[in-house]
């Protein structure tokens, strides 16, 4: 077989893990979940994504010592090294996350060269190589991962742009043009970074839940969503609705695709990238709902003639394993 190296996705609830060979196949091509176990804190977490990868190499076969290296990654804030945000995150509320070093820790836990990206590079990367192949290396291309926040990836010559802090891609933190996209009334959408008007205060379920829900609930009273307790399930249940052509959960949804638009628009007069994907619970939706926000999101993009013609606008593949599988072409692309 050769040698290998693993690709290890840590999320809020599990962790995946993938393997891939020297001559750049997959050996899985389904997911291998496990606890993630993050919200009790590092020490239980840590031991359980050790566990993920030895789990891998059983379930593949492989040897330990064909391991040249391990890709992980998480979800962030957190620096280009792995070093989680002093203040935390959303799946990283235990105080022992806070300034809490992930990379080193793995690896000072299994042996082994660690490689981190955070989750949105990792999907954002997978999605590049896997669409462009042989010619990844001289494309470039911009991913917007919507989940509950919106996190993306900026890849360039085949490589993701990291940054001098290592927060190079936070495309949901960038500020868009709100004229047009709002209705008259309706509050400026204001984000948990602190910024009003960026992309995640719109184009996520946070944005959903705290800003563009409660406002369209006032204008459709008799909604049975008006009747849903909790503001987080409602935001969940929207995508339901949507996928039922529901006239408020369509207008809900059109702005988050105009969000995306304007997002696309920046970066085309920014990177002006071969390809700009979207991720996320969307690419989850149905068929035919999928279809219609893409093309939605396709609408509202601005691009210059000459931009339409050398670029698409299209879906991350394999999402549920993107983050694993780009996690591990990370670590690839170190010891190829």
């Amino acid at each position: 077989m050769g040698w290998v190296v693993v690709g290890l996705d840590n999320g809020g609830t599990c962790n995946n893990a993938t393997v891939l060979d020297a001559s750049g196949k997959f050996l899985v091509d389904a997911l291998v979940e496990s606890p993630s176990l993050v919200k009790e804190g590092p020490e239980v977490a840590v031991p359980a994504l050790a566990e993920a990868f030895e789990n891998i190499l059983r379930v593949t076969g492989v040897d330990r010592a064909d391991v040249r290296a391990v890709g992980l990654d998480t979800p962030g804030p957190a620096s280009a090294d792995g070093v989680i945000s002093a203040k935390g995150a959303t799946n990283f509320a235990h105080t022992g996350w806070f300034g809490f070093d992930f990379r080193a820790a793995l690896q000072e836990r299994i042996g082994l060269p660690v490689i981190y990206n955070n989750d949105g590079n990792a999907a954002a990367l997978y999605a590049h190589h896997e669409l462009f192949g042989h010619e990844a290396p001289v494309r470039s291309s911009v991913s917007a991962i919507v989940g509950t926040g919106l996190g993306g990836g900026v890849v360039v010559d085949g490589k993701v742009i990291s940054g001098a802090a290592g927060m190079a891609g936070e495309l949901g933190h960038v500020q868009i043009p709100v004229h047009g996209l709002l209705e008259d009334g309706q509050p400026m959408p204001h984000c948990n970074c602190g910024f009003d008007g960026d992309a995640e205060s719109i184009a996520s379920l946070t944005g959903i839940e705290k800003n563009l829900l409660p406002y369209w609930l006032t204008r459709y009273p008799e909604h049975p969503l008006n009747a849903v307790e909790s503001a987080n399930k409602a935001a969940k249940q929207l995508r339901s609705f949507g996928e039922q052509g529901d006239e408020m959960a369509l207008k809900v949804f059109d702005q988050q695709a105009m969000a995306i638009a304007r997002l696309f628009t920046i970066a085309a007069n920014f990177t002006d990238p071969d390809a700009y994907f979207l991720g996320g619970g969307v690419v989850e939706a149905a068929p035919h709902f999928r279809e219609w926000f893409l093309d939605r999101v396709r609408t509202h993009t601005v691009l210059r003639s000459e931009q339409e013609s050398a670029s698409t606008i299209t879906l991350v593949t394999d999402l549920d394993m993107a983050g694993a599988r780009g996690s591990a072409l990370a670590a690839h692309a170190t010891v190829a």
